[in-house]
């Protein structure tokens, strides 16, 4: 159980981080004319333009230019400074997310799973985690939504919403920046966009951008570069906007991942071979090379506004997504194809959300429809070679997803300072899955140019399945000034359910103890149900002069909750699993409750220069969660033994930057200090493969003219150099360290990046 703490420890913790980012701070000479004033950042949570002050729920947001200031290069970066979020790129890929916020989420991206966080891109959904590492560049903002959310946008999301905004065209007059990144380990960044107006009505824009890099480590097997990046990606829009009231934007996206697949560091020695751990975190033996890692995915979206008169306005968003990984990996991370997992990833989504919105003297609010028609395939080979020459455990796994939802949410002005809201989305999910699971010899099958010819089939399955849910919302806000926002909230989630993709049919138990597994004993052992949320949320905002916060108290009722897993079976009962079957059981129920404060204090002008600028910011994130029950597959609860998986109690930021002007511009001095508590990878704690607290460094400093015009930086990141785990593999037994999997036993980690340094260069016209 992870322990809730205390608020004197937290201030004294955040004490002490703020003040080593004051003290690691450089010093820089002083001048006069730096531009003053705390940007104001709009967002659109509510789906109407607000500042964050005005706006009663959890939301952080982060400025393109300031993401871009930090030296930030992906999504995941955001997570070092946002309270109770975890953002990681999953175990052994390059570009696939998994997402945690709250204590909600999901680790596994295999077909078969909802996502417990939203990704959205321009108000797309993206249904899938593969390819959701998206770089930084042509970004307006990232919001970050915590709670549930579905009664304003989109499809329904359990545990909160990242939204990655791209900036809108400019109307008036041609636009051209161009930005070049080099640093360590071979790094090379190039970005280049534009935009012009062809007529009055019509403009065009475009981004591209190519991000390079060495390894951090390398493949002592095959001699490759480990962690390196080869990333290609592009967009482009067209927007027209006839009058003043109507306006349509096609957009089009496009990204190519060719990077070196990533293996992954040994915990333990390898229990046939030997092999020896390696001191390199970043180093790897990994020897799966039948197919070369490659990620391409593509979207087209069109939206269309049209503000019919001043109280109504329409909306409507219609895309199409498609994306395939082929990844090669290698779970034993040694030469001998002791447990190697080639596997195919393709998604394909169709979405469609109409919104009608209204905006009077005291009632805002819209009523939408969503449309979601998605197919996730997946298939994967598992080569044993070490329990038997050329034995292969292939899996291949589709799943169809139909859903359609209406929603609701309005604020009414009940006095000048209360206002008063309510929410609720009806949704209806069916989700079709055909699992077919076959045992071969002779190696890996022909969906990786092998040889291997099937002896056996272990699952054939076909399924469907349907819900519906309806889930509401409540607030009341008090706004008895400028200055002061207080609301109380409640909200309810709810993830849908669905098949396990790895699950194998011959596996399922036989549940009513008759002596034979029937059909529904089958789908039983093959099928989860959704799982809900029910949060209520106390949040106090404060906009003063110099000093800002928001400050939320949440209690969340988690219930139903998916468990993934795997396990190894044998078979032939000689004693060594040879092949392993997937489990999925909503196994738990959980209380999870937090404290989340973010703020910002302009540090004391008259201390200072006069028109430097000196300011502090600041995210702490407390979070208690404990299940209050986990059902184990023998029916016992063993709540007392597990933990919230990829949570950590505790997240604390500090950020100070110092604005000093300079040769004709300002100087910016940005030091961020990202604390993290312990996290346990799965729910099970395992010391070997969780991870310690740790605390990352990052310091930018970043001179840009007053015509605009140029922008210098220099980036360091994880200045400590600090080695800490994002994620990991276990299949062997967590007391004994036996294999529970293969011969050589599965217990792998895979690394967060090391000391970095980036230099930038920016134009813009």
């Amino acid at each position: 159980m992870k322990h809730f703490k205390t608020l004197t420890g937290t201030a004294l913790l955040l004490s002490t981080v703020a003040a080593s980012a004051l003290v690691a701070a450089p010093a820089v000479a002083q001048d006069n004319g730096a531009s003053q004033g705390r940007d104001v950042i709009t967002v659109t949570a509510r789906r109407r333009e607000e500042t964050l002050q005005d706006v009663p729920l959890s939301v952080s947001a982060m400025s393109g230019e300031d993401l871009e200031r930090m030296g930030a290069l992906d999504i995941v970066a955001i997570a070092d400074t946002t309270p109770n979020i975890t953002l990681e790129v999953s175990r052994g890929t390059n570009s696939t997310l998994s997402a945690f916020i709250r204590g909600v989420g999901q680790q596994d991206p295999v077909a078969g799973f909802e996502a417990g966080v939203g990704i959205y891109v321009d108000d797309v959904y993206l249904n899938r985690p593969q390819g959701a590492v998206l770089d930084i560049y042509d970004v307006d903002r990232i919001e970050v939504l915590r709670g549930p959310q579905g009664t304003l946008y989109g499809r329904n999301t359990i545990g909160g919403a990242v939204k990655y905004v791209t900036r809108r065209i400019d109307a008036d007059e041609p636009t051209m920046t161009a930005r070049v990144g080099f640093g360590s380990y071979g790094q090379l960044d190039t970005v280049l966009s534009g935009s012009a107006p062809l007529t009055d009505t019509i403009r065009v824009g475009g981004s591209m951008g190519r991000f390079t890099r060495d390894g951090f480590g390398e493949n002592l097997t095959t001699g490759e570069d480990n962690y390196d990046k080869n990333v290609f990606g592009y967009r482009v829009s067209a927007e027209w906007e006839p009058t003043d009231n109507f306006f349509v934007r096609l957009a089009y996206d496009n990204v190519s991942d060719t990077s070196n697949a990533r293996g992954g560091h040994r915990l333990t020695v390898g229990a046939l071979s030997g092999a020896p751990i390696l001191s390199n975190v970043h180093d790897t033996r990994a020897g799966l090379n039948v197919v070369d890692q490659e990620v391409e995915g593509d979207g087209l979206a069109l939206t269309a506004e049209w503000q019919i008169n001043d109280n109504w306005t329409v909306r409507n968003i219609l895309a199409d997504r498609s994306d395939t990984s082929v990844t090669p990996i290698d779970f034993d991370n040694l030469p001998s194809g002791d447990l190697d997992v080639p596997a195919i990833y393709e998604n394909e989504q169709f979405s469609e959300e109409f919104q009608l919105l209204y905006s009077g003297e005291r009632l805002n609010g819209l009523v939408g429809y969503y449309y979601l028609d998605a197919s996730a395939m997946t298939v994967f080979d598992v080569l044993l070679d070490n329990v038997l020459a050329g034995l292969n455990a292939q899996t291949f796994g589709e799943v169809d997803t139909k859903t359609w939802s209406v929603f609701a949410n309005f604020t009414y002005d009940l006095t000048d300072e209360f206002s008063l809201t309510l929410g609720g989305r009806y949704t209806e999910d069916e989700r079709t899955s055909t699992v077919l699971r076959r045992t071969y010899l002779g190696g890996f099958s022909e969906f990786f140019g092998g040889a291997g010819f099937p002896i056996a089939t272990t699952s054939d399955f076909t399924g469907t399945n349907s819900w519906d849910d309806f889930s509401p919302t409540a607030s009341l806000a008090w706004q008895p000034n400028a200055s002061n926002n207080f609301y109380l909230t409640y909200s309810q989630g709810f993830k849908g359910g669905g098949f396990d993709p790895r699950a194998q049919t011959t596996g399922a138990p036989d549940f009513d103890q008759n002596g034979t597994v029937e059909a529904d004993e089958i789908y039983e052992f093959m099928s989860f149900d959704p799982e809900t949320v029910d949060s209520i949320e106390i949040g106090w905002k404060y906009q003063g002069n110099r000093y800002s916060h928001s400050l939320a108290v949440f209690n969340m009722d988690y219930t139903d909750i998916q468990v993934p897993g795997s396990v190894g079976i044998d078979t032939d009962n000689d004693g060594v699993n040879d092949t392993f079957t997937g489990v999925t059981t909503n196994a738990g129920a959980a209380t999870i409750r937090g404290i989340e404060y973010e703020g910002s204090l302009d540090l004391a002008s008259d201390v200072l220069n006069q028109g430097d600028i000196m300011t502090l910011g600041w995210a702490v994130g407390l979070l208690d969660g404990e299940y209050d029950q986990f059902i184990n597959a023998f029916g016992v609860d063993v709540s007392d033994q597990v933990v919230i998986q990829n949570t950590p109690d505790t997240t604390i930021s500090a950020t100070l930057t110092y604005i000093a002007p300079m040769n004709g511009g300002d100087l910016s001095i940005i030091n961020t200090l990202s604390h993290r508590g312990d996290s346990s990878q799965f729910e099970f704690p395992f010391a070997l493969l969780d991870q310690r607290a740790y605390t990352l460094w990052n310091a930018s400093a970043v001179w840009e003219g007053d015509e605009g015009h140029w922008q210098f930086g220099l980036h360091g990141r994880n200045l400590t150099d600090e080695e800490y785990r994002v994620s990991g593999y276990d299949f062997v037994n967590n007391t004994t360290l036996a294999p529970e999997l293969g011969l050589e036993g599965t217990l792998v980690g895979y690394y967060g990046p090391p000391r970095t340094f980036t230099a930038t260069i920016t134009w813009r016209y």
